[in-house]
């Protein structure tokens, strides 16, 4: 039950921080600092994928959910990295 708990704060927290660094970015004025903070973004995303991937492994999950989760977060990095390039290119512009 301690490590379930744990996973599952953990989980929380990392997926709580792809929410708050998006938000963070955002709010940034140059390109540069809203690059880094989606980098930053992108990490909370796999460890966020990776908690998940445990927990299936665990039996914590069933396959079905984490298939359903795994795709959705994998669009998601699709585009976190989209946007990452359009930042790039926009700064490379200036």
């Amino acid at each position: 039950d301690n490590e379930r708990f744990a996973l599952i704060s953990q989980t929380r927290r990392s997926s709580n921080s792809i929410i708050a660094n998006t938000a963070e970015a955002h709010g940034r004025f140059y390109f540069k600092d809203k690059i880094r903070v989606f980098y930053i973004v992108r990490g909370e995303l796999e460890e966020t994928q990776s908690h998940l991937w445990l927990a299936y492994s665990q039996n914590y999950i069933k396959k079905d959910k984490w298939l359903e989760l795994e795709q959705r977060y994998e669009k998601l990095k699709i585009k976190i990295n989209n946007q990452i390039n359009d930042w790039h290119k926009q700064k490379d512009k200036k």
